[in-house]
């Protein structure tokens, strides 16, 4: 077990990465089938092995750059300990309604029983006839680790997830971040601590650290605007002036689900953008300044005229280079959807060419995945890039980069 505590801290989205949460996709994903697919809110099913070497690619860039910790082993860490075990279990069994198979989850080792929490628990195993094949479900939305929780300055967040069939991710994610011995860090859960109507909804993939002072928050199908005002809440609790930016996304198609699908960080001066959503004053954009127990509110253009009044001088690169063809079909496919590693330099799909290109037109080279692991680039030798890997197979589950990690610590920004 890696118990060295860890300095929680995570101030903007693109300074140098530090420590990062991830889950490798396994069985999980090749328990779902067409029929259950949407169950899970995914519009397709994936190979399991097609997306296993893609990701293996994904992980060992980030391997190169930071320290990785793999989210099944932190929690068969945290099992070891037969109270943590037997509460957790408890915890779970509750909240899916799924008391019967208490008892056969506490007889599991703790590595087994890890697995089963993460790929689903068989009807098989434990001798219940039923017409359901599992127990409890599998998870299979669990490597795109951004969305359960969320690290917010030296906080680390827990989401109130708009789908039941998400609640397992965040019960044990809660646990590992409070148990486990590697976080020194107050965990929130900010729609159970400041939402007194108790229907507000959250996600990580919609909430952005820009700045010490600045959050970005989408307002769709995954945030709702009670969980937006349970940010805020929680943003009074802060030292100083703060300003938080929520942005309306359009209700459909489900490739707008998360603000990370349609904008992230890249660099200092620079950001991915969905030109549609972004530029488009059909999706209404709310800048709230929050002084002390002061929450003032005023409706501003866009992010990037949002962002620009609290002096940063942004610029926007488009998804599919802007193009009104290529742009839905890139977006759709998780070309907003970056992760940076430092200051200018992040990883992406390299499917989708055009906006690679638009990258490339702003100043960024263009390295491949397989070329930064074998060696035959090095990251330290180029002062902005994008790192594209192969993902053909990932992007079909609705996710790109951000989505699949979930950053806890990052060096500050000199803005």
């Amino acid at each position: 077990m890696d118990s060295t505590p860890i300095n929680v801290n995570v101030s903007s989205e693109i300074g140098k990465l530090q420590h990062v949460l991830v889950h490798a996709p396994g069985p999980e994903i090749e328990n779902m089938t067409p029929e259950n697919a949407h169950t899970f809110l995914f519009s397709d099913i994936l190979n399991m092995h097609v997306a296993q070497k893609e990701y293996g690619f994904f992980k060992k860039v980030l391997q190169k750059v930071a320290k990785v910790h793999e989210v099944s082993e932190l929690l068969s860490d945290i099992l070891t300990n037969d109270a943590i075990k037997n509460a957790l279990v408890d915890r779970i069994c509750k909240a899916e309604d799924k008391v019967f198979i208490g008892d056969y989850l506490k007889s599991l080792e703790p590595k087994e029983l890890a697995r089963q929490l993460i790929e689903g628990v068989s009807l098989k195993d434990i001798s219940y006839i039923n017409n359901e094949k599992y127990a409890l479900p599998p998870l299979p939305n669990l490597f795109f680790m951004r969305d359960a929780s969320f690290t917010m300055y030296n906080n680390i967040m827990i989401s109130n997830m708009a789908s039941p069939v998400r609640l397992r991710e965040c019960l044990i994610l809660d646990a590992i971040y409070n148990l486990h011995p590697m976080f020194e860090t107050k965990v929130i859960n900010p729609v159970l601590t400041y939402d007194i109507h108790g229907i507000g909804t959250v996600e990580g993939g919609d909430v952005q650290i820009i700045r010490d002072d600045i959050i970005l928050c989408g307002l769709g199908s995954r945030t709702n605007m009670h969980g937006v005002e349970a940010l805020v809440e929680h943003m009074k609790t802060r030292p100083g002036v703060k300003h938080l930016i929520f942005q309306e996304l359009p209700p459909t198609p489900e490739s707008f689900i998360h603000l990370d699908m349609v904008f992230t960080m890249l660099d200092v001066d620079k950001c991915m953008a969905y030109k549609p959503v972004i530029m488009n004053s059909t999706f209404k954009t709310f800048h709230i300044t929050i002084d002390g127990q002061k929450a003032i509110g005023k409706d501003v253009p866009n992010i990037i005229v949002a962002l620009q009044s609290l002096g940063i001088d942004i610029e926007p690169v488009f998804c599919g280079g802007g193009h009104d063809d290529f742009g839905p079909r890139e977006q759709w496919h998780s070309g907003c959807n970056f992760f940076c590693l430092e200051p200018g330099k992040f990883i992406g799909y390299g499917r989708n060419q055009h906006t690679l290109q638009a990258l490339n037109q702003a100043g960024f080279n263009i390295i491949t995945a397989a070329d930064v692991v074998n060696g035959k680039a090095n990251l330290n030798n180029t002062a902005k890039c994008i790192v594209a890997f192969e993902g053909n197979e990932l992007s079909r589950g609705g996710g790109g980069a951000r989505c699949m990690t979930m950053p806890v610590q990052r060096m500050a920004v000199d803005w």
